[in-house]
């Protein structure tokens, strides 16, 4: 089942309220996307933890419903 960008957005800032969250659909199949996703949250973590917070904010819809995410996370400038 596909998901919207609006769902996965809405997920992620949920989890990450200070975040600026951008979502590209890549395939145009809502199974594939790409995220920016930048936030304070992210200081001082490194960028696999910085991955698995955005992950665990997906409540484990990543395998399932989402097929593909490609993921670049940063701290505010």
């Amino acid at each position: 089942m596909a998901m919207d960008a609006g769902e996965l957005q809405t997920l992620i800032k949920a989890a990450l309220p200070d975040a600026h969250v951008e979502i590209r659909d890549l395939a145009g199949d809502g199974d594939h996307y790409a995220a920016v996703v930048i936030s304070e949250s992210f200081r001082g973590k490194s960028r696999v933890q910085q991955h698995q917070m955005v992950y665990q904010a997906l409540k484990g819809k990543m395998g399932d419903d989402l097929h593909a995410l490609a993921l670049q996370t940063s701290v505010p400038e």
